[in-house]
């Protein structure tokens, strides 16, 4: 693994009215094979690894990550384009604001799939 840690941090705008500041913080070089574990405030955690034929993105949607405390969410934008949220059981109502004021659209939640 390699790790390139951005100090200071790139910062840059996004959003529909480019109120969101983002710090880039780094840039993490996985081999195959290898996994990266992060971690919420409250020590819910996260993991992505690497294989030969590209990522897994995410433990299982209805397994780890609901036992962690996530749910997975399909969203649509208003480009038309979709992305796969994962939202902190407790901060659903804030996630909910954040569509809003986004104009996004929650298509799915993929952990609730029979």
């Amino acid at each position: 693994m390699k790790i390139n840690i951005k100090n200071p941090p790139r910062k840059f705008k996004c959003g529909m009215q480019n109120q969101i500041e983002v710090s880039d913080c780094g840039e993490v070089y996985l081999e195959n094979n290898e996994q990266l574990t992060f971690y919420t405030k409250t020590n819910k955690e996260y993991d992505v690894a690497i294989k030969e034929w590209g990522f897994y993105a995410t433990p299982s949607i209805n397994g780890r990550l609901k036992d962690q405390g996530f749910k997975t969410a399909l969203v649509k934008n208003s480009a038309n384009r979709y992305y796969v949220m994962l939202v902190d059981t407790d901060k659903i109502p804030a996630f909910n604001r954040y569509l809003d004021s986004e104009n996004q659209t929650l298509i799915e939640w993929l952990d609730e799939r029979k």
